[in-house]
């Protein structure tokens, strides 16, 4: 019977070098009874791309699939992980800059089992086909999730066009707004807030956005012929090589007086004046906020895609 012994003569299994000078390692069975299979230092698992950083190694997952642990080790069993939600898509129109993906990073100890990871896509930009009808409002990003944990997707940019209007979105970074009571919420731990837009709430051209919040700074709000930046990710080195995540998006510019806000480091996209070109969408896999687009004239208008997420996970192998 599988791991039946324990001692011989006093010593415990797992400090025999060898009986005989049979090393332990060749060693299957004593008196009949079978050795288990004996136990590693580290962990072993497979699942996603792996790459090596020393003593460590990082599984990379940018679209969804399985961690499976086949060993816990016993001298070292700690993974930690860093996980991205998808950003937000960017509002239309008069459209503000999306929430980055919320961005969770920890540690924990697994055990012997497959372990289902998800990866959040993107919200889809907001889309006006060059009047106030139609179906303006953009997504929020989807939630990334391992282990019961879940990453919150990006809040949408918030869109007016009218009565076809939409709030913008909390999530992991909340999304522009665009006046100054609307802005996204973000999750605590995760990311940031939304910046807000006009005061004056559309009385007059020019319209200014605010830009989508990101997990290291809330979006920018608007100022005097400035639309909101993108709100700054936050730096992780999980790989073994710095690498900034979950920026937020830059607001629209309605109308040409405005000047479109940037895109947060970390992949936010920018926001744009729309004649026929979209917000520029975040970068994929680093869980980026899309950048709104204003609108100039009766042009179709149509906000940046969020960026997909991804989830990283890291432990000692030797």
């Amino acid at each position: 019977m599988a791991n039946e012994v324990k001692k011989v003569n006093t010593v415990a299994i797992a400090d025999i070098k060898n009986i005989n000078t049979i090393t332990d390692t060749n060693l299957k069975k004593l008196n009949t009874l079978e050795f288990g299979d004996p136990p590693t230092a580290y962990n072993v698992a497979t699942g996603g791309t792996i790459t090596t950083d020393g003593d460590y190694k990082v599984h990379s997952f940018t679209s969804s699939g399985t961690f499976a642990v086949t060993s816990v080790g016993y001298t070292s069993s700690t993974v930690t992980h860093l996980m991205v939600a998808g950003g937000g898509g960017g509002g239309c129109w008069v459209g503000a800059g999306a929430g980055a993906g919320g961005m969770l990073t920890g540690t924990s100890t697994p055990s012997v089992q497959s372990y289902s990871i998800v990866v959040g896509g993107g919200g889809d930009g907001g889309l006006n086909p060059g009047s106030y009808s139609g179906m303006p409002n953009g997504d929020n990003g989807a939630d990334s999730t391992y282990n019961s944990l879940t990453a919150v997707g990006g809040g949408l940019g918030g869109t007016y066009t009218g009565s076809n209007g939409s709030e913008p979105g909390d999530g992991g970074s909340g999304g522009g707004g665009v006046v100054s009571s609307d802005y996204g919420s973000g999750t605590a731990g995760q990311g940031n807030n939304g910046g807000q837009g006009r005061s004056e709430e559309f009385s007059s051209p020019p319209y200014e956005t605010g830009g989508g919040g990101g997990a290291g700074a809330v979006g920018a709000n608007f100022s005097s012929g400035q639309c909101g930046n993108g709100g700054a990710g936050s730096a992780n080195s999980i790989t073994g090589s710095s690498v900034t995540y979950a920026g937020g998006g830059g607001g629209g510019a309605h109308d040409s007086s405005p000047t479109p806000g940037s895109g947060g480091s970390g992949g936010g996209g920018a926001g744009r004046v729309s004649t026929t070109t979209k917000g520029v969408s975040g970068t994929a896999n680093t869980g980026g906020g899309g950048g709104g687009t204003g609108n100039l004239g009766s042009a179709r208008s149509e906000g940046g895609n969020g960026g997909s997420g991804i989830v990283i996970l890291r432990y000692q192998y030797q």
